[in-house]
């Protein structure tokens, strides 16, 4: 679990790191009361016994931001934190802002893209050489403004989505930053001193927000939470990976013996059909030939038959020619000739 890797601190470590010290009490925010336990000298003195629990309760929120595979975004342009912020932030593997809040960094994430685009751009032209042969005037603007992209935007480069949460140091400075994280709904995590309004921020850490031991120190146990919780999340992220890929190659090899088994088949089936229209054709064949013998010898006894019928007809009389030599007369033609030889005598 992440927690075993984590720093464990007592109140004698937040007494030591002075956290306890507050601003003047003609310089605090009333809503602050509920976490300060004194005055001494013109200073408020912060109760550190609330300043473990809510550290405890930054620590857990913040670890299961990471388990999610979110990003914790490091917000700290005051002097008194760039130095350890960025190296906090680089160490855990998160996005940070050290000089200066660029307005638009949570809510236009387009424009800022471009910006990283062109710096990068521009990086590899410094890296190749191309840059060099450009004109020394044009050469010095491009540097100008490398640089300056450089130092907003380094730490921003990778993150490509909002972040799970922002961790900020001194409220008053970074409100424009605190004022998109509202605007997106992205919760906050602060080291909140006595002169800020802690309903701000989500997870406030009353302490001393001015002082490098103070600051290194709350960055240190924090730092610790996160790099464990990002150890814990990346080991799991490959786990996963290796299980999907180990997946898929399983998948891949059983489409792969399927895909053969198939091709198998499909040639057995071939070759089957091929042997069958072999078998087909063989005995087409053989019945082609066996019609063909059985035609040709045919053929002679057809002749002979033909030859035969032919004879007959040539010698045969005529039977039309008998019957006329012995036809007989006509019966009508008597009573006519008897007729006109009795009309013959009556005119006698």
């Amino acid at each position: 679990m992440a927690d075993s890797f984590t720093k464990t601190v007592s109140v004698q470590d937040l007494l030591d790191a002075g956290l306890h010290f507050g601003h003047q009490t003609k310089r605090w925010n009333p809503k602050m009361k509920r976490y300060i336990h004194s005055a001494k000298n013109g200073i408020y003195i912060i109760d550190l016994n609330k300043t473990m629990s809510q550290l405890e309760l930054a620590k857990t929120f913040l670890n299961d931001v990471i388990l999610r595979g979110e990003k914790i975004l490091f917000v700290g342009t005051k002097k008194q934190a760039r130095e350890i912020f960025q190296g906090c932030a680089e160490d855990t593997n998160q996005p940070y802002v050290v000089h200066r809040w660029l307005g638009g960094m949570l809510t236009n994430n387009k424009t800022i893209r471009s910006s990283v685009s062109r710096m990068r751009e521009l990086q590899k032209m410094e890296k190749d050489g191309s840059m060099d042969k450009l004109p020394k005037k044009e050469v010095s603007v491009l540097r100008r403004e490398l640089n300056k992209l450089e130092r907003n935007l380094t730490g921003i480069a990778q993150m490509d989505k909002k972040p799970g949460a922002l961790f900020v140091v001194d409220l008053k400075r970074e409100r424009l930053a605190l004022a998109e994280a509202k605007r997106l709904n992205i919760p906050i995590v602060a080291l909140v001193d006595t002169n800020a309004d802690p309903d701000l921020v989500d997870y406030p850490i009353p302490g001393n927000d001015d002082s490098l031991r103070s600051i290194g120190l709350i960055c240190e146990v924090l730092g610790e939470t996160m790099k464990a919780a990002d150890a814990e999340y990346t080991a799991k992220a490959k786990a996963e990976r290796e299980k999907r890929e180990a997946a898929e190659a399983e998948e891949r090899a059983k489409a792969k013996a399927a895909r053969e088994e198939r091709q198998k088949k499909e040639a057995e089936d071939k070759k089957k059909r091929e042997e069958v229209l072999k078998k087909i054709k063989e005995q087409k064949k053989k019945a082609d030939e066996a019609k063909k013998a059985e035609a040709e010898a045919a053929a002679p006894a057809e002749e002979v038959k033909e030859a035969k019928a032919e004879e007959p007809k040539a010698e045969a009389p005529k039977a039309e020619e008998a019957p006329k030599a012995e036809e007989a007369p006509k019966a009508e033609e008597a009573p006519e000739a008897a007729a006109e030889e009795s009309e013959e005598k009556k005119e006698d």
